[in-house]
């Protein structure tokens, strides 16, 4: 490190506001390009640039570890990996990638024999971009037309296109900044689909018919509250259409006959503020799953003709969270989990009884994969563990038989003998017990002496689940442990969990990943100092909440687009998600006890003078949802308030969003340097 240049400090400037009589500071607020979404100022490209020229000065040492780590990963992973064909109508749809391919192609051939047919070639999409995400897909009920839409610049603006899959040729139809599924309907004479407004919030419901203007499209509902976004589409058995509109906590549907899109809608309940529900139908009967009674959530009935009046089929349990219902034909399943492990039911409407699937380990994800047809015979199904490569079952309801399809490749070799994985519960400050996934290599001391990688989100109802991962593999071989810290604020032990990890109890989030650390020292895992942490967009706010708090515990941290500038965020309602936020995280414009909550935990309001850990920071400079001067920002307050000389740098991918680079190599690249990082700073390259 003493060979690097200096690290770039950013200009002080300036800038005060007053909030509820309280005056706030703010002298990196020049890094907002006043003409955002375009960032065209000097003085921030070039703030921004000089970040970029530190973070390959300080990267270009560890770039041969970085070289290996990624050769490792992508040793890992089938270069020519497919799908399992699945059935819809006439034709067998799949994905697959070309060997050394960084995007999908999209494939079907007739269930009857025939010719492979390439329906969307993403590889060509995708060439010469620096950029590129495919966005809504949907193939029309007969089969002879695909609309899709992608991103090319990480600005999450899609654009719409259909393509004649039988004579390959694109139709003129074309529709820019779509933010939303595409949902065909039965004439296959046009679609659904929802436009991002100039504030990148999709308040709308349009329909679009084949061969018209987009300009002529049909708006079939608007939604006038800022803080909702409404989405599109369709019942598993293809009669209705669905037209949601929600917040964080409120929900309303309405239904369209998918025949008739221009019929009046069904307004299955009114929204009432904090009551949720989503909705199937089997036989003009709705089957609606809401948390109306319960956090736990139940299943009621409703007749199509009387959508109000609901009656109970399945009530809340204290101990299986209700997270969804399919309906088949013949069936319908519901999904959930029971004390926060994965559960997947059948149930019969004929009233035999019903049937829970079978897994084989102790601790697993497990789910309904992709079933896009109505009647069926056979579920599929989706499994994995920590230690259990992801695999894909079909499940016989006629016998209950498990059929295996495919058990994910890993060329360079796999032997799940040389991991251990355990789940723990960890005692937090309050006597809440806090789930803890952990994987690590057999022989890993229990001494205190080991080092240790710890993972969380903490937000939005967003449960992590303790799947599985080749990267994570780099760590365990090198000795390290990998843990994922299910705290309050996701919603894996129900949606009660979620609620006692946001607004006024957000502070439970912070607190349950900094005990749950504790907890992992106490029991012989690991030591002060020994633990990398990382978190990513709500993630990378818990990041920069327990590094102001606790920064003694942690040997390097990863903040990967993080969402630090939590108060002047939700001081601004011009933003494009600040009003669908505030039931999340608090109105800090019209609620005082909101805005001091926020300003006591917003990271970069309380970064102080004191040590802090290694840091590795980055941004998006188009990414709508975390916006570049958060993590900007934080960068430059941190270099000029810190006390120590631990390395701090900040990446800022100029031609990325949200999710950072895309393909599957580039993003992979994009992983190895964070995790080159993290091994340097821990001390186990």
């Amino acid at each position: 490190m003493s060979n690097l240049p200096a690290p770039p400090i950013a200009d002080r400037r300036a800038h005060t506001s007053t909030v509820h009589g309280v005056t706030l500071d703010d002298p990196w607020a020049w890094l907002r390009d006043p003409g955002y979404p375009k960032v065209t100022d000097p003085d921030v490209l070039a703030y921004l640039k000089a970040e970029n020229d530190y973070y390959e000065a300080v990267m270009a040492p560890l770039k041969p570890l970085a070289d290996t780590l990624f050769t490792e990963m992508r040793g890992r992973i089938k270069e020519d990996d497919s799908s399992v064909p699945q059935k819809d109508g006439d034709w067998l749809y799949w994905t697959d990638f070309e060997t050394g391919g960084e995007y999908r192609r999209w494939w079907r051939k007739p269930v009857g024999g025939g010719e492979n047919q390439l329906i969307l070639d993403e590889p060509a999409l995708a060439k010469g971009k620096e950029y590129f995400r495919l966005g809504g897909f949907s193939v029309s009920n007969n089969g002879r037309w695909l609309a899709y839409a992608y991103d090319d610049n990480g600005s999450e603006r899609f654009l719409l296109k259909v393509k004649d899959l039988e004579t390959g040729e694109h139709l003129p139809d074309e529709i820019p900044g779509i933010l939303s599924d595409i949902v065909w309907t039965s004439d296959d004479k046009g679609f659904l689909y929802g436009l991002a407004n100039d504030q990148w919030r999709t308040d709308n419901a349009r329909y679009h018919r084949l061969g018209s203007a987009p300009a002529e499209d049909v708006e079939l509902y608007h939604e006038d509250d800022e803080g909702y976004r409404v989405g599109v589409g369709e019942t598993q058995s293809r009669k209705w259409l669905i037209v949601s509109t929600g917040d964080h906590v409120t929900s309303e549907v309405r239904l369209l006959p998918a025949d008739d899109p221009f019929a009046d809608p069904i307004l299955v309940a009114p929204r009432k503020p904090g009551r949720e529900y989503d909705v199937e139908e089997h036989d003009g009967t709705l089957y609606i799953h809401t948390n109306d009674t319960d956090p736990m959530w139940r299943l009621v009935t409703a007749p199509i003709a009387d959508p109000g009046n609901w009656s109970e089929l399945i009530a809340p349990s204290p101990h299986f969270y209700m997270t969804g219902v399919t309906t088949f034909a013949d069936f319908f399943v519901i999904e959930g989990r029971e004390d926060g492990l994965d559960q997947v039911e059948i149930h019969y409407y004929d009233g035999h009884p019903k049937r829970r699937i079978a897994f084989p380990e102790a601790s697993y994800v497990a789910g309904v994969g992709d079933n896009p047809e109505y009647r069926i015979d056979k579920l599929r199904l989706g499994y994995e563990s920590m230690v259990t490569p992801g695999t894909v079952y079909d499940y016989d309801l006629a016998d209950g038989s498990l059929t295996t399809l495919k058990v994910q490749e890993i060329p360079s070799g796999y032997d799940p003998s040389k991991y251990a994985t355990e789940r723990l519960k960890i005692t937090a400050r309050d006597g809440t017990e806090v789930p803890v996934s952990i994987v690590y290599p057999r022989g890993f001391p229990r001494d205190g002496s080991g080092k240790l990688y710890l993972y969380a989100y903490g937000a939005y109802g967003y449960a992590i689940p303790p799947g599985f991962s080749t990267s994570r593999m780099s760590f365990l071989d090198r000795g390290m442990a990998f843990a994922i810290a299910h705290i309050r604020g996701g919603d894996d032990l129900g949606q009660q969990w979620y609620h006692d990890g946001k607004l006024e109890k957000r502070a439970n989030t912070f607190n349950d990943f900094v005990d749950v650390a504790r907890g992992l020292i106490e029991r012989g895992f690991t030591h002060e100092g020994g633990i990398a942490i990382a978190g990513r967009s709500a993630g990378g706010e818990l990041m920069g909440a327990v590094v102001n708090s606790d920064p003694e515990l942690w040997g390097a941290v990863v903040a990967d687009v993080p969402f630090v500038d939590v108060l002047n965020t939700m001081l601004d309602a011009s933003l494009p998600l600040t009003p669908g936020e505030w039931p999340e995280w608090g109105n800090p414009i019209e609620d005082k006890a909101a805005f001091d909550l926020i300003r006591s935990y917003s990271p970069y309001d309380n970064v102080r003078a004191q040590a802090y850990p290694p840091l590795y920071i980055s941004g998006g400079l188009n990414d709508p949802r975390v916006t570049y001067w958060e993590p900007a920002k934080w960068a430059a307050k941190l270099r000029a308030t810190k006390t120590d000389d631990n390395v701090l740098v900040l990446k800022t991918n100029m031609g990325a969003g949200h999710g950072g680079k895309s393909g599957r190599w580039e993003s992979l690249r994009e992983a190895a340097e964070e995790m080159a990082f993290i091994l340097w700073q821990m001390g186990a390259e």
